[in-house]
């Protein structure tokens, strides 16, 4: 009798114990799939079907006070206090879910990850926003993704290349530089909404992750919901408008789904002068589910883009042009014309297979191919004229004198720097404050002037326009296994394989009316240590050669490059306690093939193949989380790994020669973070801390200088042994203190400084100049002293280091909503110059020690600058409507309300500055080689309308 009575009290449980509802969205009242259904404080989760319709039960469903919540890409997650009772089913009936007003918002934040991935080259490189793409159920990820970006804050102080992007599962992250290459889905806002973000190393089910986070964007044609979508935005940040047009057709009965997309982003110029843009966007994607197993994906998507860039300049330039000046373009016909033009025209092809092996194994293999082009395009002043003597001596003719408006010998300045008043020119001091106000823009016409004349004489261009060109072919491959082994056990596996094959040259673009270029170096004149017949050669194997539009010329090489990874990972998941374990190994190789011999490095030094780099790496992470609550949870990540060097930085100069970095090494990189998150169905918040070092790092830079011991000259600067620290804390908190009423707060309070003083060195075409006694030279490398720069304690540049928001949102039963936030910025810093910061710094130009050179002082002249904090005050707002079986809808941002002004990154010029240098410098009230500043936007607006179907 006991016996039975235990078994009809579990019959009865098992039957009638239960939750189940239907959830719908909030303005279309349809059915919703693929909600996440998951009682908190136990491993209970279900998925809705596609009526939007759930159901929980189970001998594990826990009894009494319970929340449930409710989640979904797209949507606000929603959260219920409910009672379970024993041999009850709760029905909840009716769960509707909003649309998530980030969703919206994404469409911005991904417009300001495009444009700042389009200036992050040679002269913007250190300062990259993280990819916080999919951040709408974090309050802090939110406010650094929508409100604190716009000031180039980067989480936790990290780089680009720290964050991983995957499409498809496919890792879109580029070789050379290690950053997503956010322009090649450019403009694609509607296909990106299924996204998928993992913070820091938490696991992924894909990948090992970096400790920036990982996002997989889920581009399946199955994936999306039925229905088409146009949209017309107008903005006066980056373009003025755009036009964007979309349709889904669902998963039909016989199997097949397809998406497809297309829009055209437009402007004669945004925030910045000169800054046109013009990009069109094109996305398909078409799925065969084959049966119950298999199902066969082929996505395509092709985002040309091109746009006038902008630059950083000094405060004198900001004193008589304002923040908006951009000295790139100028006046042609009437019409703007920008010299730097960044375009980039890469599509993707992917092929995806989905194998359902079993209803715990599925398996994900997918091959993708990209190809296409980048190119940035700039002024070439050193065209030259050959001579040839009766005695059949060469010699060449020619150069320009540097067009660029904003050039230090055409402001006041250059000048009025000298200490003795009788040697300062005041009148054409003014002359020159007068020309560049009223004018301070490129002179087309005398490009063409000249070039004419030119011809008319039988010479060649003296100004064209370079374009530097990086063509691609990569093919990537790889397979992703997830298994759940029992209810509280999953598995997670993968292994990849990148092969990549880069062309690397200078094209000329534009003759500007001429009728050749002479391929040589004009400058090499001045330098050259060897035959200047042989030093001015781009191609010592065709000599003196006369280029026309289309060819190339300067440089030309090849990198070739492969990426083998394998990634394990078992993740456990229990009533109490979550925990996961993972671990990856990789192989790196880089080879660069010269297709020019370089007549400043002739023979295996510029042509043919350069030394086989290669490299392994592993890491290793793991993780847990301790639920001691519904309400309480603690959290804590960890991770060690190595890093393989990018290629931008494994060879100190490719454009010329073979030479490999001395002292190259993979980086390694130690994580760690703690959180503790609350969650009721009012608040709902997280405090971490987290702690993050970076050792063995390579920095290469490029500039121009005429610093004491090297002479005029292009350096290529090469640091090694770089170690960084980044630690701090993020704290995001929001209360819904009535059903429409949202209140929020974020934090971000961080240190990233230089923890090392690194090695370093330079290369130059220049060794004649050197004096004895000023640097050390081996194998062409220059170093000064003890070959050293003295960063250690600098704190890395890369946007403020704190960042504070408070705001609410209101959104209003009837569908429409406001919002605003606060934001202040602080602990910003400029990029110091290593070179300022090495032994040389006390030595004459003749190589000799500085008899004024006082050490005190020096350090005083070397403090490293901190920008001025500041606040934004920021506004969004929208109103949705249900027209039929139609959706009509508009939002709508003012950022920077109040117009405030900001510098939001910037680095210190290696011009020239020795002691006495930096002592003049500091003396004059208007420096000739200042700082040089980005800043931030001023009050600008985003208006977007659409309608959907």
């Amino acid at each position: 009798m006991l016996w039975v009575l235990l078994l009809c009290s579990f019959l009865g449980w098992s039957q009638q114990t239960g939750i189940k509802g239907k959830v719908v969205d909030a303005l279309t009242e349809e059915e919703v799939p693929d909600v996440e259904v998951r009682i908190e404080n136990s491993d209970i989760t279900v998925e809705t079907n596609g009526l939007g319709e759930f159901y929980i039960s189970g001998s594990k469903l826990p009894l009494g006070e319970q929340v449930i919540t409710f989640s979904k890409l797209g949507y606000e997650s929603k959260r219920l206090t409910i009672t379970v009772n024993l041999g009850n089913i709760l029905d909840l009936e009716i769960i509707d879910l909003n649309v998530d007003i980030n969703d919206e918002l994404l469409q911005i934040s991904t417009i300001s990850l495009a444009d700042n991935q389009l200036d992050s080259d040679e002269d913007f490189s250190a300062y990259n926003v993280s990819g916080l793409l999919q951040a709408s159920r974090d309050t802090y990820l939110s406010a650094a993704a929508f409100d604190f970006s716009a000031t180039f804050f980067r989480p936790r102080g990290l780089d680009n290349a720290n964050n991983k992007v995957l499409i498809n599962g496919i890792e879109m992250n580029k070789l050379f530089n290690g950053r997503p290459q956010w322009s090649n889905w450019g403009g694609l806002n509607d296909i990106q909404r299924n996204q998928e973000f993992t913070l820091g190393l938490k696991a992924n089910e894909y990948t090992f992750g970096d400790v920036g986070g990982t996002t997989n964007m889920v581009m399946s044609a199955s994936q999306y919901r039925k229905g088409g979508r146009v949209s017309y935005a107008a903005s006066d940040r980056s373009y003025e408008g755009r036009v964007m047009a979309s349709y889904n057709s669902g998963l039909m009965t016989n199997g097949w789904a397809y998406t497809v997309m297309a829009s055209r982003r437009f402007g004669e110029e945004g925030f910045k002068e000169g800054t046109s843009y013009n990009a069109n966007s094109f996305f398909a994607s078409v799925e065969k589910k084959i049966n119950d197993e298999h199902s066969l994906n082929l996505t395509s998507f092709y985002t040309p883009n091109r746009r006038g860039r902008a630059t950083a300049i000094t405060q004198e330039i900001v004193d008589l042009k304002g923040v908006r000046y951009n000295p790139f373009w100028g006046f042609q016909d009437g019409d703007k014309r920008n010299a730097r033009m960044r375009e980039i025209a890469e599509p993707v092809f992917m092929l995806n297979h989905y194998w359902n092996i079993t209803d715990d194994i599925r398996l994900n293999t997918n091959v993708s191919y990209q190809t296409g082009f980048q190119s940035n395009t700039r002024i070439d002043n050193g065209g030259t004229t050959l001579k040839v003597a009766s005695n059949g001596e060469v010699a060449y003719e020619g150069g320009a004198r540097n067009p660029d408006p904003a050039y230090y010998q055409n402001l006041p300045s250059y000048f009025l720097r000298f200490n003795n008043v009788s040697a300062v020119d005041f009148y054409k001091a003014y002359v020159a404050e007068q020309n560049f106000r009223n004018n301070g823009q490129i002179n087309w016409d005398q490009f063409y002037r000249a070039n004419i004349n030119n011809a008319a004489n039988g010479d060649n261009s003296v100004y064209i326009i370079q374009d530097d060109r990086i063509e691609d072919d990569k093919i990537t491959a790889n397979m992703i296994l997830n298994a759940r082994v029992n209810d509280d056990i999953e598995v997670d596996a993968s292994v990849s394989y990148t092969n990549l094959i880069s062309e690397n040259f200078a094209q000329v673009d534009d003759l500007l009316g001429g009728t050749g270029f002479l391929d040589v170096d004009f400058f090499a004149e001045e330098t050259a240590d060897v035959t200047l017949d042989d030093a001015a050669q781009s191609n010592l194997r065709t000599p003196n050669r006369i280029v026309t539009e289309g060819d190339r010329y300067k440089y030309n090489y090849e990198i070739d490059a492969t990426e083998a990874k394998a990634f394990a990972q078992a993740q456990f998941k229990y009533s109490l306690v979550d925990f996961y374990v993972g671990g990856n190994v990789s192989q790196t190789t880089y080879q660069r093939n010269g297709l020019y011999e370089n007549g400043n490095f002739p023979g295996q030094l510029s042509f043919g193949e350069s030394e086989e780099l290669e490299f392994t790496n592993y890491g290793a992470k793991a993780g847990a989380t301790y639920k001691l609550t519904g309400r309480h949870v603690f959290d804590v990540n960890g991770g060690y790994y190595t890093k393989a060097p990018v290629i931008r930085n494994s060879f100190s100069n490719a454009r010329q020669n073979n030479a490999v970095v001395s002292g190259l090494e993979s980086e390694v990189i130690t994580s760690g973070d703690v959180s503790y998150i609350y969650r009721s169905p009012l608040v709902k918040a997280r405090l971490t801390g987290y702690y993050t070092t970076f050792e063995d790092q390579t920095e290469i830079n490029f500039f121009f200088t005429n610093f004491g011991g090297i002479g005029t000259g292009f350096l290529q600067e090469v640091l090694t042994g770089v170690d960084r620290q980044n630690f701090g804390g993020e704290l995001g908190i929001e209360a819904q203190v009535t059903p429409t009423i949202k209140l929020k707060a974020a934090a971000g309070v961080g240190q990233f400084t230089y923890t090392s003083n690194p090695d370093v060195y330079y290369t130059t075409d220049d060794l004649t100049q050197i004096a004895d006694g000023v640097a050390q030279i081996e194998n062409a490398e220059i170093r000064f002293g003890d070959g050293k720069t003295y960063l250690k304690d600098y704190h890395i540049a890369g946007g403020p280091e704190r960042a504070y928001q408070i705001g609410f949102e209101y959104r209003d039963p009837k569908f429409w909503w406001i919002g605003t936030t606060f934001n202040h910025f602080s602990n910003a810093y400029i990029d110091p110059s290593a070179l300022l910061r090495t032994q040389a710094i006390g030595l004459d130009f003749d190589g000799l020690p500085l008899a004024e050179y006082d050490e005190d002082v020096a350090k005083q002249l070397l403090r490293q600058e901190e920008f001025e904090a500041y606040s934004l005050v920021n506004i969004v707002g929208g109103k949705s409507w249900r027209i039929d079986d139609y959706f009509v809808g508009f939002f709508a941002t003012i950022n920077n309300v109040l117009d405030q002004e900001f510098k939001s990154g910037g680095f210190e010029q290696s011009r020239s500055g020795n002691f006495n240098d930096l002592v003049l410098e500091n003396n004059r009230s208007t420096p000739v080689f200042g700082n040089r500043y980005f800043f931030g936007n001023g009050r600008t607006y985003y208006l977007n309308l659409y309608i959907r179907f």
